[in-house]
């Protein structure tokens, strides 16, 4: 998202617990900030023996909550169907959320506000410069609060077979699940624009300039070239549904199973959810776990088998797999180096993931469209038989 100034919160947690006492009725017994890029969220542990996530949106998203309505309607959707997400605690008058007009204080030592904020890093964790923020005095912000979900992000743990095979599994239930979705207002996440929709890619020429002089650019101009001449034609085939968007290495929670290995204990950050295409979800679960892999090409045939086995992809996706995770690459290392030419302070943080995708960006185009899918889609079938 591209957040405007002064919109990040900066409240304390007297302020979260006294918001905490006024709303929900609720005391909180232990307190402690949680990462976020543009919002604030605290972990609230209560007397009354609950835990929750208290989040505080930004003032600039705060003044249309329909997104943050639809977000919070899907969540429970899920839910109720079986899926590990949050859900929103009532307030003591029955709201999902609640706009609060608050002070966002400042830091004495926070002479200089912080520019607008880049297009964030999916969901990443926001480095600790950025919990600055100036006192702009009284600013409206909307406020959920959120069941907290057990488990530690996916990243942590070894990516066996099994739990890539889940992972693929989980990304399809997701979509059939929200495919029977109803709401009046479910036209809002078209999101026409997105700068994160795979469907978008090519608003990335718009950002191109970020990488003059770097060998990078051209790989990535090459791969929008494939996007445009071979994926957009073939559009007409895909099938559409309302996608969470983002079902990165920190948005899955894992919990150790008794026997061996894990599972998938949430889903968390639907921030990124938008009215999309099936194969659009594959491909991104896909990018964002060959990042996480010390062998990142052993990723794609167990994820393909775990989708496959609730949603078997049509011929045209099939055939495009491949290039739309290239493009997943090219949104996430792109968008990354803009952020970096904005906030150059901030280059260490922002391009956590990139030396890492830029390699596998460039091994995946080596060895080219036919082998990489040998490997993946032969993978694939010795999960069927």
């Amino acid at each position: 998202m591209m957040a405007e100034q002064h919109a990040k919160p900066k409240v304390s947690q007297g302020v979260a617990a006294e918001l905490m006492k006024k709303h929900y009725n609720l005391t909180p017994s232990e307190m402690r900030y949680l990462p976020s890029y543009d919002d604030q969220n605290f972990y609230v542990a209560t007397a009354e023996g609950g835990q929750y996530v208290l989040k505080i949106m930004n003032s600039e998203d705060s003044k249309d909550p329909t997104l943050f309505e639809l977000q919070t309607y899907a969540m429970a959707f899920m839910h109720e169907n079986g899926l590990p997400t949050q859900t929103a605690l009532r307030t003591t008058t029955g709201q999902d959320m609640f706009l609060e007009d608050m002070e966002s204080s400042a830091p004495a030592a926070a002479a200089v506000c912080q520019p607008p904020s880049p297009p964030a890093p999916e969901s990443a964790p926001v480095p600790p410069h950025e919990e600055r923020d100036c006192g702009y005095g009284l600013q409206k912000y909307l406020v959920r609060l959120l069941t907290y979900l057990p488990g530690i992000p996916i990243s942590k743990v070894p990516l066996s077979p099994q739990l890539l095979h889940k992972v693929g599994q989980t990304a399809a239930r997701v979509d059939n699940i929200l495919k029977e979705m109803k709401h009046p207002q479910l036209s809002v996440l078209q999101r026409e624009g997105f700068i994160w929709n795979l469907s978008n890619v090519l608003l990335l020429e718009k950002y191109m300039h970020a990488l003059d002089g770097d060998p990078l650019q051209e790989v990535v101009k090459s791969v929008l070239h494939q996007y445009k001449t071979f994926v957009v034609p073939k559009y007409a085939s895909f099938r559409k549904c309302l996608i969470h968007g983002d079902l990165n290495d920190l948005n899955l929670l894992v919990q150790a199973k008794e026997s061996n290995g894990h599972r998938i204990s949430g889903i968390i950050d639907f921030g990124d959810m938008n009215i999309s295409y099936y194969v659009h979800e594959l491909a991104i679960a896909i990018m964002y776990m060959m990042l996480e892999h010390p062998e990142p090409l052993e990723v794609g045939g167990p994820i393909l088998a775990g989708w496959e086995s609730v949603f078997p992809l049509n011929e045209a996706e099939n055939d495009c797999l491949f290039w739309l995770v290239l493009s997943r690459f090219c949104q996430s290392l792109v968008l990354a180096r803009y952020s970096v030419t904005l906030h150059p302070e901030n280059e260490e943080y922002l391009m956590i993931s990139s030396k890492k995708g830029i390699t596998i960006l460039r091994r995946l185009l080596e060895m080219g469209k036919e082998q990489v899918e040998k490997i993946w889609f032969q993978t694939a079938l010795q999960f069927k038989n």
